[in-house]
């Protein structure tokens, strides 16, 4: 045993000693949210942290979810806007990179750090100037301007992303499938997509959960009953004078399983792109 080992086993329990609190930090308001869903209004605020217990637990929120309220709308459309966006994010985001870090051309350098300029800026400060376009467009209350909005919105991460993961893919690989004929569509999609796989679900995890866990776009430009999000129409449970927090609490534990699913998916994947962004 080296006299370094014993400051070694301090450092890493250390470590580990940080990262469990910040994942108990991180949890403990989730599980607070779903413990809470599943007991009375009286107990919520009883006892907020006392798991539900017999004399306590209760599925009015969740009836209350299911029978008033469009709740399964809702939730159709955050998916339809959450998944048409990430598509378009990751098709126009690839194809991006790909282009930039593929192809050497005068304004390479400059489109790149315009690109770049997106992940600085707050799209929300251009509140305005979108809801005036969206309608001028006749866009508003639709779920197409949402889609439009969180699309640009995700595209200077995915890009600066991508092109990184992109620069790593070998030049002989490419030289050769265009040896054997290959166009470069079916480069980049027969031979680069299929190696940053891992860039690609990291740019999904990470462009997910701000479109879905959004209010303030789908307030401004799709407030209609047919086109509100989860996180919007929970907010029809939240009154001036009465709160139904039994509903609001359920609508939110809802909520968090698709991004629960996401994870649980691209586990692997998300660690190892981050894994190798940091070797980079």
């Amino acid at each position: 045993m080296t006299p370094r080992a014993p400051a070694q086993r301090l450092r890493l329990a250390l470590v580990h000693l940080a990262l469990g609190l910040y994942a108990l930090i991180a949890v403990l308001p989730v599980l607070v949210v779903v413990m809470n869903s599943f007991k009375t209004r009286r107990a919520i605020f009883a006892a907020p942290l006392e798991p539900p217990l017999p004399t306590t637990a209760s599925l009015a929120g969740y009836r209350t979810v299911i029978q008033q309220g469009d709740f399964l709308l809702y939730f159709q459309n955050s998916l339809t806007v959450t998944i048409a966006s990430l598509f378009f994010v990751l098709l126009f985001g690839a194809m991006a990179a790909f282009a930039l870090s593929e192809y050497r051309f005068r304004l390479n350098t400059f489109l790149g750090l315009f690109l770049a300029l997106g992940i600085m800026v707050p799209i929300r400060l251009g509140t305005v100037a979108i809801l005036q376009m969206m309608v001028a467009a006749g866009l508003v209350n639709t779920l197409t301007a949402l889609v439009l909005v969180y699309t640009a919105q995700g595209l200077p991460l995915a890009v600066f992303i991508l092109s990184e993961f992109m620069r790593g893919v070998s030049d002989d690989l490419k030289n050769a499938g265009r040896i054997d004929g290959l166009s470069e569509y079916r480069i980049f999609f027969v031979l680069v997509l299929p190696l940053v796989r891992p860039a690609l679900a990291t740019v999904a995890v990470f462009t997910m959960i701000p479109i879905w866990n959004d209010l303030w776009f789908p307030l401004i430009l799709a407030p209609g009953e047919s086109t509100k999000t989860v996180t919007l129409g929970a907010q029809i449970f939240l009154g001036q004078f009465v709160t139904n927090w039994e509903a609001v609490l359920a609508a939110l534990s809802l909520a968090i399983l698709p991004i629960l699913v996401l994870y649980l998916v691209f586990s692997r994947q998300l660690i190892a792109g981050i894994t190798a962004g940091a070797v980079k």
